[in-house]
C-alpha cells in the first residue's frame, strides 16, 4: 500500500514530483485552462448539459500526459481530492509565480 498523505502540504510534493516531464505539465495546463473556459461558456449560455465535458476535457488532457510522456499512474487515482486541488496550485503557480 502506498503511503497515506496526512495534510495537503505533505501530498504536493510527491504530486509536483509525479509531473516532472514538461509536456505533461503543458497538458494539464491546456485541460484546465479549456475547463475554465468552457465553465465560462456553460455559464453564460446556460447550457447546463456541457458540464459533462468538464471532467472529460480536464482528465484527459492529464492523463494523456501521464500515460504517454510521463509513463506513471496518475494520482488522482489514488488521491482524487488532493490531485484535484494540486492541479490547480500547480496551475496558478505556472501562470502567476511563474514556477
Amino acid at each position: 500500500m502506498s503511503k497515506r498523505y496526512r495534510s495537503f502540504a505533505e501530498f504536493y510534493p510527491f504530486y509536483l514530483s509525479q509531473h516532472q516531464h514538461k509536456t505533461c505539465r503543458i497538458l494539464h495546463y491546456i485541460g484546465s485552462s479549456f475547463v475554465i473556459l468552457l465553465f465560462g461558456y456553460v455559464l453564460l449560455t446556460q447550457q447546463w448539459f456541457l458540464m459533462l465535458l468538464l471532467p472529460v476535457i480536464g482528465y484527459g488532457f492529464a492523463w494523456i500526459g501521464h500515460f504517454v510522456f510521463e509513463k506513471n499512474r496518475p494520482a488522482t487515482f489514488e488521491y482524487p481530492l488532493y490531485s484535484f486541488i494540486a492541479d490547480w496550485v500547480m496551475l496558478y503557480q505556472a501562470v502567476i509565480k511563474r514556477n
